[in-house]
């Protein structure tokens, strides 16, 4: 049901971020918006994909209640089946944070 894992990082400098994890060799294959100050930067390094996002899109594009330190991170787990994802998992017991949107 679940493919493509991917931890995504929450901060306030996303560009400076992104360009750290470069340096040590990660490719960028995503990034929003394309041109300008980005909100959400995702890097690959031998098939492992790292994400960053600013903690200000993630409140106002997910409704998450993301935090600059401490806890900042979530895992991604991409499906095709996001109604049925989205009962499976607090069926098996997590809480559901936000329910699916577009």
């Amino acid at each position: 049901m679940f493919r493509e894992p991917q931890v995504i990082l929450f901060g306030v400098e996303v560009t400076r971020a992104a360009d750290f994890y470069s340096k040590l060799g990660f490719t960028e294959t995503f990034r929003v918006p394309t041109e300008g100050e980005p909100i959400h930067v995702d890097l690959a390094l031998d098939g492992y994909r790292i994400g960053v996002a600013s903690v200000a899109s993630t409140r106002a594009d997910h409704g998450l209640d993301a935090v600059p330190s401490g806890q900042r991170a979530a895992v991604v787990l991409w499906t095709d089946d996001t109604a049925a994802a989205y009962a499976r998992v607090p069926a098996d017991g997590a809480p559901a944070l936000a329910a699916p949107h577009g």
